[in-house]
């Protein structure tokens, strides 16, 4: 069994060096914890005022003081972590996922959907739906809004991950109609963790979640207050792809009929 973790917090605004510490705060109190999740850009916040403000706070994973404090908390407790992140390359910024292992950074995504003003602020990101093999799991991550479009889950499915973890700034309930389905679609976990507080005009909703590969929940938390929920995973429950015993979710598909789906126009 994966003992994991979600930590629903509310990183400070803009205050790197405040949630760096926040953050190593809340890990010493989930440090027998086999997988930990925190939300989308846990190191800055979300609600920038302008890209020049947003550019001033981010960082390259490889030059993080935050990222360094992941790191060691990995090594320290022997888990992975997976965080948003505020990520600087060149001059370009993403709102990224960061998957941390004992060893170091073990993976990265890049969010590709963008929501309302991200798309103001953020390059989409360009690494694709990459799954990760570490610890003896394969896992893949989405952020947030990415939740909507079910070509990246499936992407993911078809290359064998088991869990998925989602950080999330979500302000709707929308993602808890949605990624139930997209578990039980696919036949993964799922492991949504969402953000409190209140960032100017935006609030953020909390009641973060997991689901199993039947779309049934496993965790959920109630409310919008900071709040660490644990509970098991058992991943090889991802690997039962049967809905009957002549019904499997991936071999029953005909991909050769689903070409239209790339086309720009379908009238």
């Amino acid at each position: 069994m994966l003992k994991t973790s979600i930590i629903q917090f509310r990183p400070e605004f803009a205050n790197v060096k405040a949630n760096t510490l926040k953050v190593n705060g809340l890990l010493a109190a989930v440090k027998h914890s086999d997988l930990v999740v925190l939300p989308e850009l846990a190191n800055t916040g979300y609600n920038f005022i302008s890209r020049e403000q947003a550019r001033s706070l981010a960082e390259p994973p490889e030059n993080s003081a935050y990222v360094e404090m992941l790191v060691h908390s990995a090594q320290k407790n022997k888990q992975l972590i997976v965080s948003g992140y505020h990520e600087l390359e060149g001059d370009k910024l993403y709102n990224s996922s960061l998957l941390i292992s004992e060893d170091g950074l073990a993976g990265k995504y890049r969010k590709v959907h963008l929501f309302m003003n991200e798309k103001t602020i953020f390059e989409p990101g360009n690494l694709g739906f990459p799954v990760f093999q570490v610890k003896g799991i394969k896992l893949g991550m989405l952020i947030c809004f990415d939740y909507l479009f079910v070509e990246a889950w499936r992407i993911m499915g078809l290359k064998g991950a088991e869990i998925i973890a989602h950080p999330s700034n979500l302000i709707t309930q929308n993602a808890t109609k949605a990624i139930p389905a997209q578990a039980m679609i696919n036949r993964f976990f799922i492991v949504t963790a969402n953000r409190t507080g209140t960032e100017r005009s935006i609030t953020f909703n909390g009641r973060s979640f997991a689901v199993d590969p039947k779309g049934d929940y496993i965790a959920r938390i109630p409310d919008d207050k900071e709040t660490i929920s644990t509970f098991d995973i058992n991943p090889e429950t991802a690997h039962d792809k049967l809905i009957t015993p002549l019904n499997h979710v991936f071999d029953d598909r005909f991909p050769g009929l689903y070409k239209e789906i790339l086309e720009k126009d379908l009238t």
